[in-house]
Protein backbone atom coordinates (compact mmCIF):
# COMPACT_ATOMS: atom_id res chain seq x y z
CA UNK A 1 0.00 0.00 0.00
CA UNK A 2 1.72 3.51 -0.80
CA UNK A 3 2.25 5.57 1.96
CA UNK A 4 -0.16 8.95 1.02
CA UNK A 5 2.74 11.41 1.95
CA UNK A 6 4.32 10.14 -1.09
CA UNK A 7 1.87 11.86 -3.22
CA UNK A 8 3.23 15.06 -1.79
CA UNK A 9 6.46 16.06 -3.37
CA UNK A 10 9.21 18.23 -2.76
CA UNK A 11 8.29 22.03 -2.81
CA UNK A 12 4.40 21.41 -2.03
CA UNK A 13 2.41 21.46 1.04
CA UNK A 14 -0.71 20.13 2.79
CA UNK A 15 -3.38 22.41 3.52
CA UNK A 16 -5.98 21.80 5.99
CA UNK A 17 -9.59 22.12 4.13
CA UNK A 18 -11.29 21.80 7.47
CA UNK A 19 -14.62 19.84 6.66
CA UNK A 20 -14.49 15.76 6.15
CA UNK A 21 -10.84 15.42 7.30
CA UNK A 22 -9.67 16.65 3.51
CA UNK A 23 -6.53 18.43 2.39
CA UNK A 24 -4.98 19.26 -0.67
CA UNK A 25 -1.94 19.84 -2.07
CA UNK A 26 -0.36 23.31 -3.27
CA UNK A 27 2.39 24.72 -4.29
CA UNK A 28 3.15 28.31 -3.40
CA UNK A 29 4.78 28.41 -6.75
CA UNK A 30 1.78 28.31 -8.47
CA UNK A 31 -1.72 29.35 -7.79
CA UNK A 32 -3.12 28.90 -4.42
CA UNK A 33 -6.66 28.93 -3.99
CA UNK A 34 -8.58 31.76 -2.06
CA UNK A 35 -11.63 32.85 -0.60
CA UNK A 36 -13.04 33.04 -3.54
CA UNK A 37 -12.78 29.45 -3.98
CA UNK A 38 -14.60 28.38 -0.61
CA UNK A 39 -17.40 31.27 -0.86
CA UNK A 40 -18.23 29.36 -3.97
CA UNK A 41 -18.28 26.06 -2.95
CA UNK A 42 -20.95 27.23 -0.01
CA UNK A 43 -22.84 28.99 -2.59
CA UNK A 44 -23.35 25.85 -5.22
CA UNK A 45 -25.72 23.35 -4.47
CA UNK A 46 -25.31 19.90 -6.25
CA UNK A 47 -28.25 17.91 -5.41
CA UNK A 48 -28.36 14.06 -5.33
CA UNK A 49 -27.61 11.81 -8.65
CA UNK A 50 -26.91 15.52 -10.18
CA UNK A 51 -23.37 15.47 -11.93
CA UNK A 52 -21.18 18.81 -11.21
CA UNK A 53 -18.16 20.22 -13.42
CA UNK A 54 -15.74 22.71 -12.81
CA UNK A 55 -14.11 24.84 -15.24
CA UNK A 56 -10.72 25.45 -14.49
CA UNK A 57 -10.28 23.76 -11.06
CA UNK A 58 -6.65 24.66 -10.75
CA UNK A 59 -5.69 22.70 -7.68
CA UNK A 60 -9.19 21.24 -7.84
CA UNK A 61 -10.40 22.31 -4.75
CA UNK A 62 -13.84 22.81 -5.84
CA UNK A 63 -14.47 19.66 -6.72
CA UNK A 64 -12.98 18.49 -3.43
CA UNK A 65 -14.68 21.05 -1.41
CA UNK A 66 -18.50 20.47 -3.23
CA UNK A 67 -17.88 16.76 -2.38
CA UNK A 68 -17.34 17.40 0.63
CA UNK A 69 -20.47 19.59 0.94
CA UNK A 70 -23.47 18.24 -1.25
CA UNK A 71 -25.10 14.97 -2.15
CA UNK A 72 -24.07 14.89 -5.96
CA UNK A 73 -23.20 12.05 -7.40
CA UNK A 74 -19.92 12.73 -9.15
CA UNK A 75 -17.65 15.79 -9.79
CA UNK A 76 -15.02 16.65 -12.69
CA UNK A 77 -12.85 19.20 -12.60
CA UNK A 78 -11.66 20.38 -16.33
CA UNK A 79 -8.06 22.29 -16.23
CA UNK A 80 -5.93 23.33 -19.01
CA UNK A 81 -2.64 23.34 -17.16
CA UNK A 82 -0.87 19.37 -16.71
CA UNK A 83 0.94 20.72 -13.35
CA UNK A 84 -1.82 21.68 -11.84
CA UNK A 85 -3.98 19.20 -12.97
CA UNK A 86 -1.86 16.51 -12.04
CA UNK A 87 -1.46 18.24 -8.37
CA UNK A 88 -5.55 18.27 -8.13
CA UNK A 89 -5.09 14.10 -9.35
CA UNK A 90 -2.81 13.56 -6.43
CA UNK A 91 -5.11 15.91 -3.99
CA UNK A 92 -8.13 13.21 -5.10
CA UNK A 93 -6.33 9.76 -4.49
CA UNK A 94 -4.86 11.72 -1.36
CA UNK A 95 -8.14 11.97 -0.16
CA UNK A 96 -9.61 8.33 -1.33
CA UNK A 97 -12.03 10.28 -3.94
CA UNK A 98 -11.34 8.19 -7.11
CA UNK A 99 -14.65 7.23 -7.20
CA UNK A 100 -16.42 10.52 -6.69
CA UNK A 101 -13.89 13.02 -8.53
CA UNK A 102 -12.11 13.04 -11.99
CA UNK A 103 -9.81 15.77 -12.99
CA UNK A 104 -9.09 16.00 -16.83
CA UNK A 105 -6.89 17.85 -18.45
CA UNK A 106 -8.30 20.20 -21.04
CA UNK A 107 -9.11 23.39 -22.79
CA UNK A 108 -12.53 25.03 -21.48
CA UNK A 109 -12.97 26.39 -24.94
CA UNK A 110 -13.56 22.91 -25.82
CA UNK A 111 -15.29 21.37 -23.00
CA UNK A 112 -18.58 20.81 -24.87
CA UNK A 113 -16.87 18.53 -26.91
CA UNK A 114 -14.68 17.12 -24.79
CA UNK A 115 -17.67 15.97 -22.79
CA UNK A 116 -20.28 16.19 -24.55
CA UNK A 117 -23.91 18.69 -24.51
CA UNK A 118 -26.30 18.53 -21.56
CA UNK A 119 -23.43 16.13 -20.27
CA UNK A 120 -23.74 17.77 -16.28
CA UNK A 121 -26.99 19.33 -14.43
CA UNK A 122 -24.19 21.45 -12.90
CA UNK A 123 -21.58 23.85 -14.05
CA UNK A 124 -19.39 26.00 -11.77
CA UNK A 125 -16.60 27.95 -12.40
CA UNK A 126 -13.81 30.86 -10.62
CA UNK A 127 -12.72 32.60 -13.76
CA UNK A 128 -9.26 34.39 -14.31
CA UNK A 129 -11.12 37.85 -13.82
CA UNK A 130 -8.41 40.38 -15.52
CA UNK A 131 -8.92 41.47 -19.61
CA UNK A 132 -5.96 41.20 -21.40
CA UNK A 133 -3.16 43.45 -19.48
CA UNK A 134 -5.81 44.85 -16.93
CA UNK A 135 -3.70 44.29 -13.99
CA UNK A 136 -0.07 43.95 -12.65
CA UNK A 137 1.23 40.92 -15.30
CA UNK A 138 3.16 38.23 -12.96
CA UNK A 139 6.25 36.74 -14.46
CA UNK A 140 5.06 33.55 -13.30
CA UNK A 141 3.26 32.06 -16.03
CA UNK A 142 0.77 29.72 -14.69
CA UNK A 143 -0.62 32.13 -11.80
CA UNK A 144 -0.82 34.64 -14.93
CA UNK A 145 -3.03 32.42 -16.66
CA UNK A 146 -5.13 31.93 -13.50
CA UNK A 147 -5.74 35.61 -12.81
CA UNK A 148 -6.03 36.97 -16.60
CA UNK A 149 -8.26 35.95 -19.23
CA UNK A 150 -5.22 34.79 -21.47
CA UNK A 151 -6.70 31.29 -22.20
CA UNK A 152 -10.34 31.72 -21.90
CA UNK A 153 -12.76 34.72 -21.40
CA UNK A 154 -16.00 35.13 -20.37
CA UNK A 155 -17.48 34.40 -23.87
CA UNK A 156 -15.75 30.98 -24.03
CA UNK A 157 -17.24 30.29 -19.89
CA UNK A 158 -20.47 31.36 -21.41
CA UNK A 159 -21.02 29.57 -24.39
CA UNK A 160 -19.27 26.19 -23.19
CA UNK A 161 -21.35 26.23 -19.78
CA UNK A 162 -24.65 26.73 -22.24
CA UNK A 163 -23.78 23.52 -24.41
CA UNK A 164 -22.95 21.62 -21.51
CA UNK A 165 -26.50 22.08 -18.99
CA UNK A 166 -29.18 20.91 -19.87
CA UNK A 167 -32.54 23.44 -20.00
CA UNK A 168 -32.87 23.85 -15.99
CA UNK A 169 -29.14 23.39 -15.31
CA UNK A 170 -27.64 25.67 -13.35
CA UNK A 171 -24.64 27.71 -13.46
CA UNK A 172 -22.39 28.80 -10.58
CA UNK A 173 -19.78 31.66 -10.57
CA UNK A 174 -18.02 33.71 -8.57
CA UNK A 175 -16.46 37.18 -9.89
CA UNK A 176 -15.42 40.70 -9.15
CA UNK A 177 -18.08 43.70 -9.33
CA UNK A 178 -17.02 45.95 -12.02
CA UNK A 179 -17.78 43.16 -14.81
CA UNK A 180 -21.59 42.76 -13.46
CA UNK A 181 -23.01 44.56 -16.04
CA UNK A 182 -21.07 42.59 -18.98
CA UNK A 183 -21.55 39.58 -16.80
CA UNK A 184 -25.67 39.83 -16.38
CA UNK A 185 -26.07 41.12 -20.14
CA UNK A 186 -23.97 37.85 -21.83
CA UNK A 187 -25.46 35.20 -19.41
CA UNK A 188 -28.67 36.41 -20.63
CA UNK A 189 -27.19 36.34 -24.04
CA UNK A 190 -26.14 33.01 -23.61
CA UNK A 191 -29.71 31.85 -22.33
CA UNK A 192 -28.29 31.29 -18.61
CA UNK A 193 -30.49 33.66 -16.96
CA UNK A 194 -28.95 34.97 -13.84
CA UNK A 195 -31.51 34.35 -10.43
CA UNK A 196 -29.52 34.99 -7.95
CA UNK A 197 -26.86 37.10 -6.48
CA UNK A 198 -25.03 37.90 -3.56
CA UNK A 199 -22.26 40.80 -3.49
CA UNK A 200 -19.24 39.72 -0.91
CA UNK A 201 -17.58 42.77 1.13
CA UNK A 202 -14.20 42.81 3.08
CA UNK A 203 -16.29 44.96 5.80
CA UNK A 204 -19.45 46.34 5.83
CA UNK A 205 -18.04 50.28 5.18
CA UNK A 206 -16.31 49.01 2.23
CA UNK A 207 -17.45 48.28 -1.39
CA UNK A 208 -17.51 44.97 -2.16
CA UNK A 209 -14.73 43.16 -3.85
CA UNK A 210 -16.52 39.44 -4.89
CA UNK A 211 -19.89 38.53 -6.49
CA UNK A 212 -21.45 34.81 -6.11
CA UNK A 213 -23.73 34.42 -8.86
CA UNK A 214 -26.37 31.57 -9.43
CA UNK A 215 -28.22 31.11 -13.27
CA UNK A 216 -30.82 28.61 -14.95
CA UNK A 217 -30.12 27.73 -18.25
CA UNK A 218 -33.16 28.60 -20.16
CA UNK A 219 -34.55 30.54 -17.35
CA UNK A 220 -37.10 33.07 -17.18
CA UNK A 221 -36.09 36.55 -16.17
CA UNK A 222 -36.29 36.98 -12.80
CA UNK A 223 -32.83 37.78 -10.25
CA UNK A 224 -33.18 38.08 -6.45
CA UNK A 225 -30.35 40.11 -5.09
CA UNK A 226 -29.83 38.46 -1.50
CA UNK A 227 -28.45 40.15 1.52
CA UNK A 228 -24.64 40.93 1.52
CA UNK A 229 -22.00 39.03 2.61
CA UNK A 230 -19.56 40.57 5.13
CA UNK A 231 -16.27 38.83 5.73
CA UNK A 232 -14.89 41.18 8.13
CA UNK A 233 -15.70 42.21 12.05
CA UNK A 234 -14.28 45.98 12.78
CA UNK A 235 -11.50 43.95 14.79
CA UNK A 236 -10.71 42.14 11.50
CA UNK A 237 -12.18 38.98 12.82
CA UNK A 238 -14.11 36.82 10.69
CA UNK A 239 -17.97 37.43 10.68
CA UNK A 240 -19.96 34.86 12.47
CA UNK A 241 -21.33 33.57 8.68
CA UNK A 242 -17.55 33.37 7.50
CA UNK A 243 -16.49 31.45 10.57
CA UNK A 244 -19.49 29.00 9.78
CA UNK A 245 -18.39 28.87 6.31
CA UNK A 246 -14.76 28.02 7.17
CA UNK A 247 -16.19 25.47 9.19
CA UNK A 248 -14.61 26.89 12.36
CA UNK A 249 -17.79 28.89 13.55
Amino acid sequence: MMNKRELVREGERLDDLQIKGYEIIQSPGRFCFGMDAVLLSSYANVRKNERALDLGTGTGILPILLEAKNEGLHYTGLEIQEESADMARRSVRYNGLEEKIDIITGDIREASGIFGPASFQVVTVNPPYMIGEHGLKNENEALYIARHEALCTLDDILRESARLLPPRGRFYMVHRPFRLPEILSKMSAYRIEPKRMRLVYPRVDREPNMVLIEGLRGGNPRMQAEPPLIVYEKDGSYTDELRRIYGCG
